[in-house]
């Protein structure tokens, strides 16, 4: 069975990018990332309503890592390391299976310069080699053509389309997954 049993957080750097621990310090950045309508467009999930609240979010991720659960990183540009620009992680970690869905957001701001191409590529690299993964799976909003296309760019499949599956803010959604297996298992 799998496990994600690291002594300590994880931090993963790219060539411009370094993947660390959310902090506490991180809750304006997060908070106004998860608030904006534009990096949440496809991102179906409920707001938060305050800064306390995306606090204890980023507690529940750090004891998320700590218990073994999951795995969420801050996405930073190396020269300023403080400042989140946005996340990526692995969730809703099937350890039965040696699955976990990955995820990630940025900030409207650096869109469309690779960023999330790098740090995806790191953390599916991440997945495979430390975590023993052997599925990476994603589960993405059908309007969502960046996120397809990111995808589909490192390897992912389209498994499934599960049609009205999902029900937010009075209406039922589709949700397309996509899957990428270990290719050393």
């Amino acid at each position: 069975m799998l496990t994600l049993n690291f002594t300590k957080f994880p931090v993963l750097e790219t060539e411009r990018l370094i993947l660390r621990e959310h902090q506490l310090s991180d809750a304006n950045n997060l908070f106004a990332m998860r608030t904006n309508e534009t990096v949440m467009r496809y991102i179906d999930r409920e707001r938060p309503k305050d800064l306390l609240e995306i606090k204890t979010f980023i507690t529940t991720f750090n004891e998320g890592f700590e218990n073994g659960d999951n795995l969420a990183w801050v996405i930073a540009r190396k020269e300023d390391p403080a400042n989140m620009i946005g996340s990526i992680g692995y969730w809703r970690t099937d350890f039965a299976n040696h699955r976990a869905e990955i995820g990630y957001m940025l900030h409207p701001d650096y869109w469309r310069q690779g960023i999330i191409s790098e740090a995806l590529k790191k953390t599916i690299d991440f997945g495979f080699q430390d975590m023993n993964l052997h599925t990476i799976k994603a589960n993405i909003n059908v309007e969502n053509d960046a996120s397809r296309q990111i995808l589909l760019k490192h390897g992912f499949v389209k498994e499934a389309l599960f049609r009205q599956d999902y029900y937010f803010r009075g209406q039922f959604l589709d949700s397309e997954i996509y899957g990428l297996l270990n290719p050393n298992h």
